[in-house]
């Protein structure tokens, strides 16, 4: 969590539009989602190629806005306690969301646990 760059390069994670990565963690308290609301900045090398909706104007617009919202078209319905946090990614850093580790997962090896992340839980649309 202190140097998510770091981190991202030590899995072999490396490229243009992923030099600056800060990665957030989602909690029991909060649960953040990425946007880019200028012009759908997003981190290529660790995500693969960003879904159509991301770059859409409604999402980018939206998100910021209503975030509940926009989580619920997605599946996503929060507790109202949890609060909601939205990262603006720029052209100088790109956010990934550390996903919220599922209950019951304790005795699962890391590439069992790799095998439940999603790209949308990366970016904070989908919970694992």
């Amino acid at each position: 969590m202190k140097d998510g760059t770091a981190a991202i390069h030590s899995m072999g994670f490396k490229g243009y539009q992923g030099e600056h990565m800060r990665v957030v963690e989602n909690t029991n308290d909060t649960h953040n989602i990425i946007v880019c609301t200028l012009c759908s900045c997003y981190p290529w090398p660790v995500l693969g190629l960003p879904p159509a909706w991301y770059k859409g104007a409604a999402y980018r617009a939206r998100v910021v806005r209503e975030p509940r919202a926009v989580l619920a078209e997605f599946g996503v319905d929060l507790p109202a306690y949890q609060k909601v946090r939205v990262w603006d990614s720029t052209a100088e850093i790109r956010f990934m969301v550390l996903p919220q580790r599922p209950p019951n997962t304790g005795n699962l090896s890391q590439a069992e646990l790799a095998d439940l992340v999603t790209r949308d839980s990366m970016i904070g649309t989908a919970v694992l």
